[in-house]
C-alpha cells in the first residue's frame, strides 16, 4: 500500500532524510518511531505533496508520489499534528467542507459524515462549534474528517501530542477499529508506549536513517526476554538476559539495587540508537543510559 525507495531530503546543508526505504503492506497499522527533528513529518509531507523530495521514489496504493501526484492523493487522509479545524463552524461543517473538496455528492456527504460521527462517538456534538469542545474531541472531528472521502491509508502525525492518557487510549481504540476496518494507518509518534501498543512493525528512525525496522516482538528479542535495571555509582545500569532465571542469577550474585523486570520496546530503542526517553514516555535527544548485554 506505501512503498517507499531510497528517499532524500535535503535543506542546504541539513539532510532531513538520508536514502528511506520501507515498505507497508495493505491493513498494517505502522509506527514511524522517533525524537523530533528525526524526519518523521517530512516523510509524511513528502508522501503527500506538501514538500518535494530531493531524490527518490514513493508510491501510494501503486501510484507515483510526484508523477501521479492527484491520484496519489486521492488515496489517502491526514491528521496532522496542529489541529487546523476551522473553529468557527460546527462539527458537521467541518466534514462536509472536506467532502465537498474531494467533490463528494450532497446526498453522499450527510450519509458519510453521519457515519463517521457516530463511529468517533461525536454524534451528540454534530451541531456543536468546534472550538466548543476539548482537545480529545477535536482530534477525533479531525480523524472523521480525514475519513470522509474513503482513503485507503491513513496517516497521522503524531496525533497524541498533548493529550493527557486516558484521552489517548480512547484514541488509541479508535485507530485500532479503523485498521480492523481495513485502512492501512501510518502512524508518526514519539511515544514508545504507543508505538508498542498499536504497530504491527515499527521503524526506529534517528537523524533522517532508518537504524531498525521490525516487529515490537522482535525488537524486544533482540535484547532478551528479561532485564535487569542495576542502580551502580549513582547510574542505572541495565543487563539483559535471555530467560528470568539467568537474571535472577545475576542478581543473587551481586550486591546492590536491583529491579527485575520484562524487556520493553523502550529498551530496544535506547539501545539502537542511543537516545534517552523521558519521564512521560517520549523520546528526548543525547545519551541513553549506560546499558549491558550480560547474559544475552
Amino acid at each position: 500500500m506505501i512503498a517507499i525507495h531510497n528517499l532524500v531530503k535535503r535543506y542546504k546543508n541539513i539532510t532531513a532524510l538520508n536514502g528511506v526505504s520501507l515498505e507497508v503492506p495493505p491493513g498494517e497499522l505502522f509506527a514511524y518511531l522517533g525524537p523530533n527533528g528525526s524526519g518523521k513529518t517530512t516523510t509524511i509531507r513528502i508522501l503527500i505533496g506538501l514538500t518535494r523530495a530531493t531524490s527518490g521514489d514513493a508510491y501510494l496504493n501503486g501510484f507515483h508520489f510526484e508523477r501521479e501526484s492527484l491520484q496519489a492523493k486521492r488515496q489517502v487522509g491526514l491528521v496532522p499534528q496542529v489541529i487546523n479545524l476551522d473553529l468557527e463552524l460546527t462539527v458537521r461543517e467541518n466534514l462536509d467542507i472536506h467532502g465537498r473538496l474531494f467533490r463528494m455528492p450532497a446526498a453522499a456527504r450527510r450519509e458519510q459524515a453521519e457515519a463517521l460521527l457516530a463511529y468517533v462517538e461525536l454524534a451528540d456534538r454534530r451541531d456543536s462549534l468546534v472550538k466548543q469542545l476539548s482537545g480529545g474531541m477535536k482530534r477525533r472531528v479531525m480523524v472523521a474528517r480525514a475519513l470522509m472521502h474513503a482513503p485507503r491509508i491513513l496517516f497521522l502525525d503524531e496525533p497524541t501530542v498533548g493529550l493527557d492518557p486516558s484521552i489517548r487510549r480512547r484514541l488509541w481504540s479508535l485507530l485500532k477499529r479503523i485498521q480492523q476496518d481495513g485502512t492501512t494507518i501510518f502512524l508518526t509518534t514519539h511515544y514508545i508506549e504507543e508505538a508498542e501498543f498499536l504497530a504491527d512493525r515499527v521503524a526506529f528512525l534517528d537523524r533522517g536513517n532508518i537504524v531498525a525496522l521490525d516487529t515490537p516482538a522482535s525488537l524486544r528479542a533482540r535484547l532478551g526476554e528479561w532485564a535487569v535495571d542495576e542502580m551502580l555509582e549513582g547510574e542505572m545500569r541495565t543487563h539483559y538476559f535471555p530467560g528470568r532465571q539467568e537474571a535472577q542469577d545475576f542478581i543473587a550474585g551481586r550486591e546492590g539495587s536491583f529491579a527485575l523486570r520484562r524487556v520493553n520496546l523502550e529498551d530496544a530503542f535506547i539501545a539502537l540508537t542511543g537516545k534517552k526517553v523521558a519521564a512521560d514516555g517520549s523520546i528526548a535527544g543525547g545519551e541513553g543510559h549506560p546499558r549491558s548485554n550480560a547474559g544475552s
